[in-house]
């Protein structure tokens, strides 16, 4: 983990939680700020950071959305802007990104994933709780239940013998044989109950960032955490570490965090932090 902060000049302190890794980092989140809150109870700088006069401003990036954090940051009244992944898609400005510069990785690996008829062509009717596969056949409703973040949705599955003899089973499903089966399964599909979901922690923080005010304080993210990055790497040069063991990474990695820091009281010193 890494945590970045700076001070405006209207004495805001701005944190920038960043965890290295790929992917599944959201679970750091609470780790991160309590680590820091503590830290700065121990150092008798502040009981908790996140109360008082100066609060300190979180932000993060899309890796750490997610409905368990929302609802933290929420609970404890943490003045935080982390954008879900579908962020940009809303703003107007960059509505046109894509035409004028291309998509990003134009040259993505072929997936290994069997492509089949998407569930926006099955038609599907929220208030009867019906839904119609592609070649006319209605199919089982097998009820309604939460997904992992905890939006309702519906669920219908093909009838057996419907998708044993369909004549586009090989386009339709992941695993044609398996309705070959007398213990198969046919094709399975789920909808979002829009109609039914209740207002939850990820809107609450979607407000936020969409907001004018959201978007001034991320657009400066990239200048409060990437020259951290930069100067670590490219002007230290620790590109990768050069010993092995937890605690000797760690040891080395601290101490060239402990340089960067002197770098920025050196030139940043002056700076009151109220």
């Amino acid at each position: 983990y890494n945590g970045v902060a700076t001070v405006d000049k209207k004495h805001q302190i701005i944190i920038d939680a960043q965890a290295f890794g790929e992917g599944q980092e959201h679970h750091t989140l609470q780790p991160v700020l309590e680590t820091v809150k503590s830290r700065l109870n121990k150092l008798g700088i502040r009981k908790n950071i996140f109360k008082g006069r100066y609060k300190p401003i979180i932000t993060a990036d899309t890796g750490f959305a997610n409905e368990a954090n929302m609802e933290y940051l929420y609970s404890n009244k943490v003045d935080a802007y982390i954008p879900d992944n579908q962020f940009r898609s809303r703003d107007p400005k960059f509505q046109d990104q894509k035409t004028k510069y291309g998509k990003r990785h134009q040259t993505k690996p072929e997936s290994q994933k069997r492509k089949v008829i998407p569930a926006s062509e099955f038609n599907f009717d929220p208030v009867n709780m019906i839904c119609i596969c592609p070649t006319g056949n209605k199919i089982s409703f097998r009820g309604e239940r939460p997904d992992e973040n905890g939006n309702p949705k519906a669920y219908f599955e093909g009838k057996l013998l419907q998708c044993r003899n369909c004549g586009i089973k090989d386009k339709c499903m992941k695993n044609p044989a398996a309705a070959d089966h007398r213990k198969g399964a046919g094709r399975q599909v789920s909808f979002l109950l829009e109609h039914k979901r209740e207002p939850n922690y990820t809107d609450w923080m979607k407000h936020r960032v969409d907001s004018d005010k959201g978007k001034q304080i991320y657009s400066h993210r990239m200048s409060v955490v990437e020259p951290v990055f930069g100067n670590i790497t490219t002007n230290k040069r620790l590109n990768r570490f050069s010993l092995r063991g937890k605690q000797k990474v760690d040891a080395q990695w601290k101490l060239y965090c402990m340089v960067h820091n002197i770098e920025k009281l050196m030139n940043y010193g002056n700076i009151a932090v109220r």
